[in-house]
């Protein structure tokens, strides 16, 4: 008899945040949000390309089961879309991207700041987002 096993394949890859995002998602892990870090971080990831790609396709274990006990739902993000089909979400995605390319760190955290509340899913992503261009920088 022969059995087949799909074997996913993971990249490590090293990642600096601000305190304030790793205590927050501590918080998180800590509450049973999340199982570990790890989860969050793969969640996150796959959460924010399925936002920008529609077609992308979530290899992350459990992330519908994960996505419904977060209550996230798709209907709630296409109902704020911008006239041009973009979701708010998106664009402060390009926002953070274009301030964090330029190194501009204190304008797109005031962004974030300025557009969401610290506590919010969508606000932690952005953070890290953000806190990818840093690292960026840091090793340049």
């Amino acid at each position: 008899m022969t059995s087949h096993y799909n074997v996913l394949v993971m990249a490590k890859d090293t990642v600096r945040y601000p305190d304030d995002v790793v205590d927050e998602i501590d918080a998180l892990v800590a509450d049973g949000m999340f199982e570990s870090k790890s989860e969050f971080y793969r969640f996150s990831a796959e959460y924010v390309l399925t936002l920008i790609d529609p077609d992308h396709e979530v290899e992350t274990f459990n992330f519908d089961e994960i996505k419904s006990e977060l209550e996230i739902t798709d209907t709630g993000h296409t109902a704020i879309a911008n006239p041009d089909g973009g979701t708010f979400f998106l664009e402060s995605v390009i926002t953070v991207r274009k301030q964090g390319l330029r190194g501009n760190f204190e304008a797109a955290e005031q962004f974030i700041d300025t557009h969401y509340d610290q506590t919010d899913q969508e606000c932690i992503i952005l953070e890290e987002l953000l806190g990818t261009y840093r690292l960026q920088s840091d090793s340049s």
